[in-house]
């Protein structure tokens, strides 16, 4: 199977976990807000329910930043430079993309960015991950801050 076979098999994917995303964000969104509206009790119930929600929004953090990967992912994949480094311009290695297939950065590059304290990440506009209808909805480059 070539390197072209692969990406289609990985848009697929990103495409579907995108979905998935979009949709378990939305509904982490529509509890908090009952779960806000429905509050009373004793303490104890306000405390379990302030972990509860502590909880999830950290949940709602990692899959956001999970989705800000997967967009800029296809992003790259229209733009036809999916798979290679952002920051060298070298090929990503296969096995990295398959294990994580909104990589933008190879390995050399990623760790000396982890030891250097450096963040190549993306950084983009939260709100406007769940405004965007339909599933194929092409993004502008205002939508990311891609340095």
């Amino acid at each position: 199977m070539g390197r072209k076979d692969i990406f289609k098999e990985m848009k697929e994917v990103l495409t579907q976990r995108r979905m998935a995303l979009r949709q378990a964000l939305a509904g982490d969104d529509s509890m908090l807000r009952q779960m806000n509206q429905n509050s009373g009790g004793d303490v104890v119930d306000f405390a379990n329910d302030s972990a509860n929600d502590e909880l999830s929004s950290q949940l709602a953090e990692v899959a956001s930043r999970e989705l800000i990967n997967i967009e800029v992912a296809l992003k790259l994949m229209n733009n036809g430079k999916y798979g290679a480094c952002q920051s060298c311009g070298c090929s990503i290695l296969l096995a990295r993309l398959q294990a994580l297939p909104y990589a933008t950065n190879c390995i050399d590059c990623q760790r000396e960015s982890e030891q250097n304290g450096t963040s190549i990440g993306h950084n983009a506009d939260w709100g406007r991950i769940l405004d965007t209808p339909g599933d194929d909805v092409r993004m502008s480059d205002m939508d990311f801050n891609i340095s």
